[in-house]
């Protein structure tokens, strides 16, 4: 197994285990935990090879991919109510999630001998979406959307320094680690200090 694979299993793991932990927020059944757990961890990832037009789409290809994001969803199902805060537990892991499947969607785009630009796009699209997805079906404030934090940004920043690592020299596998670092000191920077960018302020028509 390659780097970039198992960067493809640990994106999916940990983003099951925030799926998990939305849909017990939502208090689904088991088979509503199943799901919400395996489109956050394949959601992302399934977006990205449709737009590569990889053949199959890498779960497809590795079914084990979806027994993972299951079994992480059994595991959440049973343990759940031990959390003391399950929010706090979802954006710490969703962190490490957006990281890791930044990276894992930058190298897959870099294996492909994709341009900068899709690289780029390409580990914003695997780390962002399948957590949107999530967040739209059980009806929960996108954590990507959420005002006064740092999301897209540092999946752009550490994308964005996998490019720029690969073209001073560095090999993919440590250009992957430092996108994965940097992203998610961002976030993390984001949840403990509150980091952000300016946002937009309305004002009143001039006279």
């Amino acid at each position: 197994m390659n780097g970039l694979a198992l960067l493809d299993y640990a994106s999916v793991l940990v983003f099951a285990l925030t799926g998990a932990l939305v849909a017990s927020r939502a208090q689904l059944d088991l088979v509503g935990f199943a799901f919400v757990a395996c489109l956050t961890a394949v959601g992302g990832g399934t977006v990205r090879d449709v737009l590569l037009d990889r053949h199959p789409v890498f779960w497809v290809g590795q079914p084990d991919y979806i027994l993972i994001a299951a079994g992480a969803a059994v595991l959440v199902f049973f343990t759940a109510h031990l959390m003391e805060s399950r929010y706090n537990w979802l954006v710490w892991l969703d962190s490490f999630a957006l990281s890791i499947a930044v990276a894992a969607g930058t190298g897959a785009a870099m294996s492909l001998g994709q341009s900068g630009v899709i690289v780029v796009l390409m580990g914003i699209t695997t780390g962002c979406l399948g957590g949107l997805m999530r967040d739209v079906v059980c009806n929960e404030v996108p954590l990507v959307l959420k005002q006064g934090q740092l999301y897209v940004s540092c999946a752009l920043a550490g994308a964005l320094a996998a490019v720029i690592a690969t073209k001073l020299g560095l090999e993919t596998l440590p250009a992957l680690g430092v996108c994965a670092l940097i992203c998610w000191a961002l976030r993390a920077g984001s949840l403990l200090f509150g980091w952000q960018l300016p946002v937009y302020k309305s004002r009143p028509p001039r006279q």
